[in-house]
């Protein structure tokens, strides 16, 4: 064996390592998909205040109203697209795969629903736009449909690759689970 202080071990060339244990295919996936996972529930973090941000601006009048414009009715609920992101870090340190189900289910009628919601309740305003030239709510001078357009398809693909790795961490967790009753 090799020692920090001496000399490799007599009678080896260090390719002996091919009989060493290794880390099982799933521990590895689990790991690198709640890393994913990770970095997707972080963005979405800001979005969320984003838009909270954009919220309190709107209902105190922090800003005059050509500034920034009133909030649309699927921002309301899509506040509640945090909860399904919490569920989803707290099934993370003991693998807990009911917060994991939890916070998918939750992702579809917090998250996603409300998105889909503003794509239908913003599509008059763009049509409008995009056809007349005409908008009637502002964000520091941009178009408000054009930039919560923006806003509404990294959100969909956020939560989307959310629900796709989480799938995928679900599928490894159950792999992990029927190993262990096997035994």
């Amino acid at each position: 064996m090799a020692s920090r202080a001496g000399p490799r071990a007599a009678g080896t060339d260090g390719s002996d390592f091919q009989h060493r244990e290794r880390v099982a295919m799933h521990y590895q996936m689990s790991v690198t998909l709640k890393s994913e996972i990770k970095k997707l529930i972080y963005v979405h973090l800001v979005i969320w205040l984003l838009l909270v941000a954009k919220m309190c601006v709107g209902h105190l009048r922090l800003l005059s109203h050509d500034q920034v414009a009133m909030p649309y009715q699927w921002e309301y609920p899509y506040l509640l697209s945090i909860v399904p992101s919490l569920l989803g870090l707290l099934s993370f340190p003991r693998n807990n795969i009911s917060y994991l189900v939890l916070s998918m289910i939750s992702m579809g009628l917090f998250s996603i629903a409300p998105l889909i919601y503003g794509s239908m309740e913003m599509f008059p305003a763009a049509q409008q736009l995009y056809r007349h030239g005409k908008a009637y709510r502002f964000l520091f001078g941009f178009s408000a449909v054009s930039v919560m357009y923006l806003v509404l398809i990294l959100a969909v693909q956020v939560h989307a690759w959310q629900l796709y790795y989480s799938k995928k961490l679900l599928d490894s967790w159950f792999t992990s689970t029927q190993e262990k009753k096997r035994k």
